[in-house]
């Protein structure tokens, strides 16, 4: 068998918790755009919900959930692109383009590093383009705090300024002249629930190696460790029995108002007694929404399964006032 010499290109989609990664990435899976894309999707929390949240398609989507890409789980990064390269030349799949969908807590400078310090990875794959979602109504918190959003903005080729529809004209105009500030090679674009143009993010070349190096010059060094903030912790919750809605609402408007500062992303799906729908709910900070998803199927367990990122969480207090929400 004959393959391609041409290298398959990848492109890293990056952004803080909340920003709306998981929505541009649905609309790469439903939209139709001839490509065959290989998902790599990663979670900071015990248990995974971006699989569920992600709508159906044909592309394989590879979940790790036992760290973030750029820090314990890279290894496997490296091992799970072999396993793709393998299972195509075995023609088990097929694709010409991979995505990597980092946590909202990930540095993107080390992944994208992966691309170039193993020589297997180097030879079969290049880095397309570096995307970085942005939440533009929450992303001034993070602009006077040396955090994971900084280094997403500084590291991105394409910056979608998402939900502009929650900020008026000038707080939008400031957060893009911010960002500018920040990174001015990056081309920016402003967007609602992520509706751009495919063609502006996908095989575009836009990564720029010597550019990189000006904002790290330890790119290419092997010994770049990332930590993340150590008061950001996440709690996880699974549960068969069903939950009563009314005390769900009450807890969740509890938890807003008095934790809500420090909640930086919350989303999970719940079983809740006499629906036969499951209720999908997400939320970051002070916003929150929720809704009915699809009817359970029959073949279906029903498990409830949230997960909570923030600062300061007690856990034991959160496992109180969940199990306190069972029917």
């Amino acid at each position: 068998m004959v393959l391609s010499t041409r290298k398959i290109p990848v492109t890293i989609l990056t952004g803080y918790l909340g920003a709306g990664k998981t929505t541009l990435l649905n609309r790469i899976l439903t939209e139709n755009h001839n490509e065959k894309v290989a998902i790599i999707v990663n979670e900071f929390g015990e248990v995974g919900i971006d699989n569920q949240l992600v709508v159906n398609s044909e592309e394989e989507i590879v979940e790790m959930n036992n760290g973030c890409i750029c820090c314990t789980v890279r290894g496997d990064l490296i091992r799970i692109l072999k396993t793709l390269i393998y299972s195509m030349e075995e023609g088990n799949v097929k694709f010409n383009r991979v995505l990597v969908e980092t946590t909202g807590l990930a540095d993107p400078a080390p992944v994208a590093q992966t691309f170039f310090m193993d020589q297997a990875i180097a030879e079969k794959f290049e880095v397309d383009s570096i995307v970085t979602v942005v939440d533009s109504k929450h992303i001034t918190k993070h602009f006077d705090t040396k955090d994971e959003a900084q280094e997403q903005i500084a590291f991105g080729d394409i910056i979608i300024l998402n939900k502009t529809d929650l900020v008026n004209d000038k707080e939008l105009d400031d957060v893009e002249t911010r960002i500018e500030s920040m990174n001015s090679t990056a081309r920016r674009i402003r967007s609602k629930n992520c509706d751009v143009s495919l063609k502006d993010i996908l095989g575009i070349h836009s990564f720029d190696l010597n550019v990189k190096l000006e904002v790290n010059p330890d790119f290419l060094n092997d010994h770049h460790h990332h930590h993340h903030n150590n008061k950001v912790t996440s709690v996880a919750f699974v549960e068969e029995r069903p939950l009563d809605m009314r005390k769900v609402d009450e807890w969740m408007s509890y938890l807003i108002q008095e934790k809500g500062e420090d909640l930086l992303r919350y989303k999970g799906i719940m079983n809740v007694k006499n629906s036969k729908q499951r209720i999908v709910f997400q939320g970051i900070h002070m916003l929150f929404a929720g809704k009915a998803d699809r009817t359970w199927r029959e073949d279906e367990k029903k498990i409830t399964q949230l997960v909570f990122i923030g600062k300061n969480l007690d856990k034991d207090e959160l496992q109180r006032q969940f199990e306190n929400c069972i029917a």
